[in-house]
């Protein structure tokens, strides 16, 4: 049974690269309808007070640490080997268990542009990667029909693995909406696509390890990142702070 601790209302799983793979390549040769969600601080902070968006996450089957706060979270809670599962790191592991399980997986979220040049990279670094089926949705949210079209695209395809690329928190409420009309595993995976497309750059690795990976981002997209970060990132550690300070107390 997986260890699990609450940081601030968000149930996080204490887990790693391994584990989290093998649970997700297990649920999609399974056909086990159910979705997973790679947390970060925003993640935690949107669902801060908003009691529908704070039962779809932690109703996910699997809740991976996916920054660096959250990890240093899981070690000050009392599970000192808490390790980072990063939502991109995690699908390029998903995809390589995929090759070797003849998996598809299916990707859902993005742009043409964007969706065109992922799987160019990904079939680069996965030659024999099954990719059954991709689709870049619109911007606006969708009138009933045209969902329906969509998840019949999905079902036609035989995917194993449906990768969510919306951002949070549409993505998540997407799958919450969705995964059990479907008998295959959700990851959602953020900013993955962009990423693995070249359409946005990654920080580099030890800006990572050094859990400034948002000041990066911050400086290559302000006008849309500045609120997340500059007011969700003080507020988390303000309530962090104070349910760590609190829970000491109580020991």
């Amino acid at each position: 049974m997986t260890i699990s601790r609450t940081i601030i209302s968000t149930r996080i799983d204490c887990t790693d690269y391994g584990q989290a793979t093998a649970t997700i390549i297990n649920l999609a040769k399974a056909a086990i309808a159910s979705y997973v969600v790679a947390a970060n601080v925003h993640v935690v902070m949107s669902a801060y007070g908003n009691k529908s968006y704070q039962e779809i996450i932690n109703q996910a089957v699997l809740i991976t640490p996916d920054g660096m706060p959250l990890v240093w979270g899981l070690k000050l809670l009392g599970y000192p080997q808490a390790t980072r599962v990063y939502g991109p790191d995690l699908m390029l592991t998903i995809c390589q268990r995929a090759v070797d399980e003849n998996l598809g997986i299916y990707l859902y979220g993005g742009t043409e542009a964007c969706l065109t040049q992922l799987k160019v990279n990904l079939i680069k670094r996965f030659p024999t990667l099954d990719i059954v089926g991709a689709d870049s949705p619109p911007f606006r949210p969708l009138e009933p029909q045209e969902e329906e079209v969509a998840l019949a695209k999905i079902k036609r395809s035989g995917a194993h693995i449906l990768f969510v690329g919306l951002g949070c928190p549409k993505q998540e409420i997407w799958m919450a909406n969705h995964y059990q009309k479907l008998n295959l595993v959700m990851v959602g995976v953020g900013a993955a696509f962009n990423f693995h497309s070249g359409l946005v750059s990654q920080a580099p690795r030890w800006l990572m390890a050094l859990g400034l990976e948002w000041f990066y981002r911050l400086l290559m997209e302000p006008k849309r990142l500045w609120r997340r970060y500059l007011i969700n990132n003080p507020a988390f550690i303000i309530l962090f702070t104070w349910q760590w300070f609190t829970k000491k107390k109580t020991l």
